[in-house]
C-alpha cells in the first residue's frame, strides 16, 4: 500500500531557511526573497510530489529560476534608482558562508547567471551537475560562469582581514569620532583611498554618488557635526551587519541609519550607509529603533 502524501509544509518548512538565504543572496532584498520563497511554496503545493526524488533539489531549482526572473526586472529598476543602491542590511548571522556586504556588492557587477552559478556552487555547496539543472545550462558552462564570478569576488576580498573583535573595536571608534568631529581620530581610522556609499533611495537624505578619499569624507563628517551638533544621534545597536562590523543609529531627524565598515589592514576602506526606510524595516524590528 502506498504511503500517504505528506503535508507539503512538512517537507518545505525545514528547507525554508536555506531557500531564503539563497534568494536573499541572489536578490539583496529580504521582501523580494520572501516573495520568491512563498511563490516556490505555492508551486510546491501544485507539484506532483510522488514523482519527486529530491525535494530540496527541486525547490532550490524553483527558487533560483524565480530569482533569475526577478533580476531581469530588477536591472531596470536599479538603473532608475535614486542614488546608490545597496543590498538590504540584515543583522542575522548567516551560517555556512562568508559572503559579506562587500562581496555582495561585487556580485552586483555580475550577470544574473554568473551570480547564480557562484552562489549555488561556491556558497551553498552544490555540484555543477545540480547547478546546471537549476539554471538550465550545461555543467561546463556553469563552471565558466562560476569561475568568472569567483575571480570578481576574490578581487573584493580583503587581503589583510582583521579579527572580529578588532573590527568591532574600529567600528566603535569610528562611531565616536564621526559623531564628535574628531578630525585626527577620523584620519587615523580611514584609509587614504576609503570610499563612502550611501543609500537613501530618494526617500531619505543621502549622498547621491560615492565619495572617494579620506580628505573628502572627513570634511563631510566635520560638516555633519557642525550642522547637527556633537553626539546628535542615538546608538541603538553595535555588532555585525551582513558579516561586517557595523552600528545602527537613530538620527536627530528621526531617521534610522545603518553603517557597515569594510576593513583591511587595520583601516576602514569602505563605508556603507543605508538610510532608505524601505530597506530598514527588518532592522527596525530587530533593534526596536525609532518610530514605526
Amino acid at each position: 500500500m502506498k504511503p500517504p502524501d505528506p503535508n507539503p509544509a512538512d517537507v518545505f518548512d525545514p528547507l525554508r531557511p536555506r531557500l531564503l538565504r539563497i534568494a536573499y543572496r541572489m536578490l539583496g532584498i529580504v521582501a523580494e526573497a520572501e516573495d520568491v520563497v512563498q511563490e516556490a511554496y505555492l508551486r510546491w503545493h501544485q507539484t506532483d510530489r510522488d514523482a519527486v526524488r529530491d525535494a530540496e533539489a527541486v525547490l532550490v531549482r524553483t527558487v533560483t529560476r524565480l530569482c533569475l526572473d526577478v533580476l531581469k526586472s530588477a536591472r531596470v529598476r536599479r538603473e532608475e534608482y535614486v542614488g546608490t543602491w545597496l543590498p538590504e542590511p540584515i543583522i542575522e548571522a548567516v551560517e555556512g558562508d562568508d559572503l559579506t556586504l562587500t562581496l555582495m556588492m561585487a556580485l552586483e557587477r555580475l550577470s544574473p547567471l554568473e551570480r547564480a552559478a557562484f552562489l549555488l556552487h561556491d556558497v551553498f555547496g552544490m555540484d555543477f551537475e545540480e547547478v546546471a539543472k537549476a539554471i538550465d545550462r550545461d555543467p561546463a558552462a556553469c563552471r565558466q560562469l562560476a569561475s568568472r564570478a569567483w575571480a570578481h569576488v576574490q578581487e573584493a576580498r580583503p587581503r589583510f582581514p582583521v579579527t572580529e573583535a578588532k573590527g568591532h573595536e574600529l567600528a566603535s571608534a569610528f562611531h565616536a569620532a564621526s559623531r564628535s568631529g574628531d578630525t585626527h581620530a577620523l584620519q587615523a581610522l580611514l584609509a587614504q583611498d576609503v570610499v563612502l556609499y550611501s543609500d537613501g533611495g530618494g526617500k531619505a537624505k543621502a549622498v547621491l554618488n560615492p565619495i572617494y578619499g579620506q580628505a573628502k569624507i572627513v570634511r563631510m563628517l566635520e560638516a555633519f557635526v557642525r550642522r547637527t551638533g556633537v553626539n546628535s544621534s542615538q546608538l541603538v545597536y553595535e555588532g555585525s551587519i551582513d558579516g561586517l562590523p557595523a552600528f545602527v543609529t537613530l538620527e536627530a531627524d528621526g531617521t534610522l541609519q545603518t553603517t557597515a565598515l569594510g576593513i583591511e589592514d587595520g583601516r576602514i576602506v569602505t563605508l556603507y550607509i543605508t538610510r532608505n526606510p524601505d530597506k530598514l524595516m527588518g532592522i527596525r524590528r530587530a533593534v526596536g529603533g525609532g518610530p514605526s
